[in-house]
């Protein structure tokens, strides 16, 4: 008996080496791509800015200058100021997602995660359309007090940076940490008041101190995106305000001085790195925690007049918050408004279609010229390119990634870099490095949705890698013992079992790359604009027509992103983390 359980023992050690293709060999072609379509046109920028021989002394006279200096610390305190504020926001948000079960919270889930996905330039016609000089909340509240001014003065401020930074970031916050709170077993909680402890001490002391390190991750990830924030700041902050990626785009496109853009994009990089070096860590962490538990178990239904009374008021203020912007730009789209002739009160006609009409019509009658309509077509086709790149380079790097090896862990954070690298040295990059023989792509369909790539294939290896660390060791095992190869068992056992988490990371390829708006800027061709560059060139050119087939097809975009949403709250994987 202890013989044969001795060969067993021997033949599943021999398949468990067997099952498994080996790590570096899953990361030979995402590390492939990474090096041919982000270090390579990474360093073509700074080679170009930097390849004179007076590079050293281009760091020196930028980093020492007083410009730089008051850049940087906007960037950091707007930052971290932005952070603090979606905490305070989402943070209650996450227990109520956590802790109870209701109905319509699926959907809930879904609208507060459609503004994460949304490209800058629909976010800044929302908030226009809702708290501009003319949007809904000045014009009702002209009506009202009788005013012949917009009492409220928000854009080009400090506030609109803030508030579309909460907008934007907040999802983060409900999923990572409301995902995480709700496995954890609440009988830890309940032993302590069981002690004598109060609702407070029992949080300060025990709740807290176990969702820490995923508070600490949902804040670097949230503080990584307001550093690296660039359409917030340009659009709605106005000319006055600047972080490192607003310097970096003025810098290049502006004022053609690319030495201090490559420092400023370098700078912008160490701190990046930094701050996501930090994040795998935490990440890393969050796959373990201490009591596990499953949501079925930890939540419950919504009870007595105070459990009730509190979730409405959350519930409603993020309608509020999250969903009014949309939904004030829906409605500009089908609104018709007189011309502003300073006169008091509503100015509005009534419905219309004719914006969404005007989406089928070349009135300049250019063959190079494509409808506002057509650029829903060329959106799709490279966000379909872009998910069957995003999961074939996306799948094996998770792979590799869930085996937690000490290469993993160095690589991990190479991953995620793009995050943190300015969107418009990206795009400049590929001008570069892929406008000559043998890499002359520039007139290349792929083009696009390679950027495209770049940007969603971080949030593919996120959302897949939960789901393959969860596949229980045995099951490899048992398959190689019965003679499955590598790839029939990665094939037959691992793609299955994560195959609802990869349709959740398609849908979030798919909407990076339908919303993806700073390298697009650069890298699309006059006549196959994306559906964030038309909406930009529209949003761009005076006159109401221009304004509202801006807010047609920024509505067109919202619908399509809450479907993909939508799809994704289905398929999601029971209770793993997306993040």
């Amino acid at each position: 008996m202890d013989h044969n359980y001795v060969e067993v023992k021997k033949e599943t050690g021999k398949g468990s080496l067997r099952s498994s293709l080996s790590p570096s060999l899953l990361l030979i072609l995402p590390l492939a791509f990474l090096t041919l379509f982000y270090f390579y046109p990474l360093f073509s920028v700074l080679q170009l800015s930097l390849g004179n021989g007076d590079g050293l002394a281009v760091f020196g006279s930028v980093l020492a200058d007083e410009y730089t200096r008051s850049i940087v610390w906007f960037t950091v305190w707007q930052a971290a100021l932005s952070t603090l504020l979606t905490l305070a926001l989402g943070l209650p948000g996450a227990y109520l997602l956590a802790r109870y079960r209701f109905r319509g919270k699926q959907l809930l889930r879904a609208l507060t995660a459609i503004p994460f996905v949304m490209p800058t330039v629909v976010v800044a016609a929302g908030f226009s359309a809702l708290l501009g000089p003319r949007g809904w909340a000045n014009l009702g509240l002209q009506q009202l007090l009788g005013l012949d001014a917009p009492p409220l003065d928000v854009l080009n401020s400090i506030w609109a940076i803030l508030l579309a930074h909460m907008f934007y970031n907040t999802t983060i916050v409900l999923r990572l940490v409301g995902d995480f709170w709700a496995r954890l077993d609440p009988r830890v909680a309940q032993a302590a008041r069981t002690l004598g402890a109060s609702p407070w001490r029992t949080l300060q002391q025990v709740t807290f101190p176990l969702l820490a390190p995923v508070i600490m991750a949902a804040a670097l990830l949230v503080f990584i995106f307001d550093f690296t924030s660039f359409g917030v700041i340009l659009l709605l902050g106005g000319p006055q305000f600047a972080t490192l990626e607003v310097a970096i785009y003025r810098e290049t496109i502006n004022f053609f001085n690319l030495p201090t853009a490559a420092v400023l994009s370098i700078l912008q990089l160490l701190f990046t790195l930094g701050l996501i070096v930090v994040y795998t860590r935490l990440a890393a962490r969050l796959t373990r925690p201490i009591t596990v538990c499953s949501p079925t178990v930890t939540q419950r239904d919504i009870k007595g007049w105070r459990d009730r009374g509190l979730s409405g008021l959350w519930i409603a203020v993020m309608l509020a918050f999250l969903v009014a912007p949309l939904g004030a730009l829906a409605a500009r789209s089908l609104t018709k408004l007189d011309a502003d002739r300073g006169e008091r009160g509503a100015i509005t006609t009534g419905i219309t279609t004719t914006y969404y009409r005007e989406l089928f019509v070349n009135r300049r009658q250019n063959f190079f010229f494509a409808t506002p309509i057509e650029t829903v077509g060329i959106s799709l086709r490279n966000a379909g390119l872009t998910v069957l790149l995003s999961l074939a380079l996306g799948v094996p790097a998770a792979a590799s990634l869930a085996r937690r090896t000490r290469m993993g862990s160095v690589i991990d954070p190479i991953i995620m870099l793009p995050l943190g690298t300015s969107a418009v040295t990206i795009g400049f990059g590929f001008i570069i490095a892929f406008n000559q023989p043998p890499l002359n792509l520039r007139a290349s369909p792929l083009l696009l949705p390679l950027a495209h790539t770049l940007v969603a294939f971080p949030f593919v290896v996120r959302s897949l890698l939960p789901a393959w660390q969860s596949i229980r060791p045995r099951l490899r095992q048992g398959a190689a013992v019965l003679g499955a190869s590598p790839g029939r068992v990665m094939r037959e056992v691992d793609l299955p079992l994560v195959g609802r988490a990869g349709t959740v990371a398609a849908a979030f390829a798919f909407t990076i790359s339908m919303g993806e708006f700073g390298a697009t800027a650069l890298l699309a061709r006059p006549e196959f604009p994306t559906l964030p560059v038309a909406i930009f060139r529209f949003l761009a050119r005076p006159g109401a027509l221009n304004f509202g087939q801006a807010m047609a097809l920024s509505t067109i975009l919202m619908g399509i992103v809450a479907i993909c949403m939508l799809a994704i709250e289905s398929l999601r994987v029971g209770n793993l983390r997306e993040f």
